[in-house]
C-alpha cells in the first residue's frame, strides 16, 4: 500500500476498456467508507458514462480530452440537500445555511474522493483530478443538475491506462512538514526547499517556452495568476450565494 501510494501518477489516457459494473460498484462502496463529519455524509457522488453527458462536461474543464475519453467521469459535490430535508421529515430544524456548514461538506466530498481514488488505483486503474471543478462549478450545476446547497467539489476521470507516466516531483519533507509548531521559512529555507524542482530540465524548459526568468513567474503570470483567481473566485462566491450556503 505504501509504495502503491507513493508512486502514484495522474493518468489522463485510458483504454476503450469498460469498467465492469460489479467493480465501480465496490469502489463507490468502498469510497462511502471515508471519514466524515458527524457520519452525516455531506456529499454526494454523480457518476458520468454516458458520452452526451461528459461532452456536455467538457467545456465546463476547459476541453480537456480525457473528460470526453474516459469510459468514467466522477463528481463528487459538496451536498447539504438530502440533510436538510431528512431533518425537515424528521421535525428537525436544519441550520446549515451557512459557511461553516459548507466548509465540512467540502472536506467531506474531499475525502471520498480520494478514498474512491486510492481504491481504484488498488484495482489497476487509472485516476487524475480535475481542478477545474471548482473553477466553473457554476456550469457543472446546469449540466448535472443539481439543486440547492449541492455544490461540486472535485472531479475524477477513472479507467483502465493506455500510458505509463513518470511520477512527478514533489517537495522534500522539511519543505512541508512542521513538528509541534510552525516553523517560518528564512530566504536560505526557501532556496534548499525548492532547488530539486527548479533544477528539473522540463521546469526550465517552461521557464524558456513562457519567457519567464523563474519558475515562479510561471506561475504567477501564466498558470494561476491573479486576474484568474479573482475571477473565478468571484463565480465560486456567487454559487455559495445561488447555492445556499452564503448570503445574497
Amino acid at each position: 500500500m505504501l509504495s502503491s501510494l507513493k508512486d502514484r501518477v495522474s493518468v489522463r489516457k485510458y483504454t476503450e476498456q469498460a469498467i465492469p459494473a460489479e467493480l465501480l460498484n465496490e469502489l463507490l462502496e468502498t469510497a462511502c467508507r471515508a471519514a466524515n463529519t458527524g457520519n452525516m455524509q455531506t456529499y454526494s457522488i454523480i457518476v458520468t458514462q454516458d458520452q452526451s453527458v461528459k461532452e456536455a462536461l467538457s467545456p465546463c474543464h476547459f476541453n480537456q480530452p480525457s473528460i470526453k475519453q474516459a469510459p468514467v467521469v466522477v463528481t463528487f459535490c459538496a451536498d447539504f440537500n438530502r440533510f436538510n430535508k431528512w431533518c425537515e421529515q424528521r421535525h428537525a430544524v436544519p441550520g446549515y445555511d451557512n459557511f461553516l456548514s459548507f466548509t465540512s461538506a467540502m472536506i467531506d466530498a474531499t475525502i471520498v474522493a480520494e478514498h474512491f481514488c486510492v481504491a481504484a488505483e488498488s484495482e489497476g486503474l487509472g485516476t487524475c483530478y480535475f481542478g477545474t471543478t471548482t473553477y466553473n462549478a457554476h456550469k457543472i450545476i446546469d449540466v448535472l443538475k443539481l439543486p440547492k446547497f449541492v455544490v461540486p467539489i472535485v472531479t475524477l476521470t477513472v479507467g483502465y491506462p493506455a500510458e505509463t507516466p513518470n511520477p512527478v516531483d514533489r517537495l522534500p519533507l522539511e519543505g512541508v512538514v512542521h513538528f509541534e509548531t510552525y516553523q517560518d521559512y528564512s530566504a536560505e529555507d526557501i532556496d534548499q526547499i525548492y532547488a530539486y524542482k527548479e533544477s528539473l530540465p522540463e521546469n526550465k524548459q517552461f521557464i524558456a517556452e513562457n519567457n519567464k526568468e523563474t519558475l515562479a513567474q510561471v506561475f504567477t503570470d501564466v498558470r494561476y495568476t491573479k486576474n484568474a483567481n479573482e475571477t473565478f473566485s468571484g463565480f465560486f462566491l456567487d454559487v455559495l450565494k445561488k447555492q445556499g450556503y452564503l448570503p445574497e
